[in-house]
């Protein structure tokens, strides 16, 4: 059984929705599941989490501070829940600082190495679900929302770049990974999940 299970894909994407589902039939099989979501997890990760989505920074200090909060996360919440035999799920993880700072905001890609090396050395997901959207999918899925924080405000053409680096990491380590067409009908991207419930 893969234990840290992790749920990925730019803003619109409907990996939260599917994510409960997922969470919800592993219980039903008798799994101990603890869901948790980045950049937030934890008492300070949610503070930053604030400051994260809705104050401007520089580049590098944007990077830092999801490092931060990651750094809360995985002492807090990730590695306690493993070693107690438990199976984590996560509403993203390093794989969306590579997509939005690295290939979004244009940060150096082997900083973010360095930094993921640093913080969480060789403990990354047994499996990441990546939910792979066309931009405009996406763009007009979120139309639906009152209010966007500031990175679901983002133009078009920074979106395409965060696919881009959704997709340079799926490149990078394909084993990794489970890539789901979410822009098909609910049903269908349920029935892909499903299939990979019976898989892991």
């Amino acid at each position: 059984m893969k234990k840290f299970i992790t749920f990925e894909g730019m803003d619109g994407a409907g990996k939260s929705t599917h994510l409960a589902w997922f969470a919800e039939t592993l219980r039903q099989r008798g799994q101990d599941v603890v869901v948790t979501r980045e950049p937030g997890g934890t008492a300070l990760g949610e503070q930053l989490r604030e400051i994260l989505l809705h104050q401007t920074m520089a580049m590098d200090t944007e990077a830092l501070l999801m490092f931060a909060a990651r750094a809360e996360h995985i002492e807090q919440v990730i590695k306690p829940a493993l070693l107690a035999g438990k199976v984590v799920i996560s509403d993203r993880f390093s794989d969306a600082s590579f997509a939005y700072q690295g290939a979004g905001r244009g940060m150096d890609w082997e900083k973010l190495k360095q930094l993921e090396a640093w913080l969480h050395g060789d403990m990354h997901p047994d499996l990441t679900v990546f939910f792979d959207v066309p931009v405009d999918v996406a763009r007009l899925r979120l139309a639906n929302n009152a209010t966007l924080d500031r990175f679901e405000q983002e133009h078009g053409e920074f979106f395409e770049r965060v696919r881009a680096g959704y997709h340079r990491r799926v490149q990078e380590n394909p084993q990794r990974y489970a890539v789901i067409d979410a822009a098909q009908p609910l049903d269908k991207v349920t029935a892909q999940l499903g299939a990979i419930l019976e898989a892991i």
